[in-house]
């Protein structure tokens, strides 16, 4: 399969804000170079031949044995609450962690 390259500037910017790093414009096309580069040597995975492989869904061949779901008795609200620094409505209420818009309520 040819290698087209996909990686343009607007997808650097795009995976830049995703993961919250800022590059500044004069950083770009290094990006851009280094991404695409990326994207071709993974597409020689394209050449190989797997038509003889099994699709493997885990990496080791156990199942997942998993138990009933069942209604049991569980710890009253007070009680889980009660060693809270700050709660709101029955809820935990943590401090922000991540930068942006608060949510007052």
């Amino acid at each position: 399969m040819k290698y087209n390259s996909k990686i343009n500037k607007n997808e650097v910017m795009r995976l830049a804000s995703l993961s919250r790093i800022n590059i500044d414009d004069s950083e770009v096309d290094l990006y851009i170079n280094q991404l695409n580069k990326i994207v071709k040597y993974v597409s020689k995975l394209d050449e190989l031949d797997l038509s003889s492989i099994e699709p493997l869904f885990h990496v080791l061949d156990e199942t997942i044995i998993g138990r009933n779901d069942e209604v049991e008795p569980s710890l009253r609200t007070e009680e889980l609450l009660s060693n809270a620094v700050n709660t709101v409505n029955n809820f935990y209420k943590v401090s922000q962690v991540i930068k942006g818009k608060k949510i007052s309520k």
